[in-house]
Order: structure tokens, then C-alpha cells, then sequence
């Protein structure tokens, strides 16, 4: 499983990173969680507001940080989570 934290360097994203790893393992997954800032990696997903967590190349969740649980829930089911809602308007078209 390749797990990612996208951001810009931020507290929120930095929080997020740390959250996801703590998910990690506590779900006893040995994957490594990769850390981004590279603002373009963003853009590529097209996701237009950040921290995202992408599970396996796809954002699965956008724009917010969670408790760990929720994050726990998110990667073991791979449930897409965009709260809040598509702040560009796009109303999922981009995500």
C-alpha cells in the first residue's frame, strides 16, 4: 500500500502526516508514510485544497485533519472523504 501526505509544509499537513503514521500503526501496517510538499504533486491530483491523503496514488481524503480513527477507517476501506465539500466549486469533478 503506498500512503501519502500532500501539503505545503503547513502545521495542518504536518499534523495530518503525524496523525496518518500513528494510524499506521496502530492498524499494524508496515507501509511507509510518504511526506510531500512539492505543490505540483498536488496539482497533478487534481485537488485543489490541502493536507490530502492519497492511499495508492488516489486522494481520499482532502481539506481536512481528522482524528486518527476517522483515518484508520479511511485507509482500511479506501472511502473517498471530501470535507469539506470541494471548495472549488467543482462539486467532485476535479477529485
Amino acid at each position: 500500500m503506498n500512503v501519502q501526505v500532500l501539503g505545503a509544509g503547513c502545521p495542518s499537513c504536518k499534523k495530518l502526516y503525524e496523525l496518518t503514521k500513528q494510524a499506521m500503526t496502530e492498524l499494524k501496517l508496515t507501509d511507509p508514510v510518504e511526506y510531500i510538499t512539492d505543490v505540483s504533486k498536488i496539482i497533478e491530483m487534481g485537488v485543489m485544497s490541502s493536507p490530502v491523503l492519497a492511499v495508492n496514488g488516489k486522494p481520499v481524503m482532502v481539506g481536512l485533519v481528522p482524528d486518527v480513527e476517522k483515518i484508520k477507517k479511511i485507509i482500511s476501506s479506501g472511502t473517498v472523504q471530501l470535507d469539506p465539500p470541494n471548495k472549488c466549486g467543482c462539486k467532485g469533478g476535479c477529485c
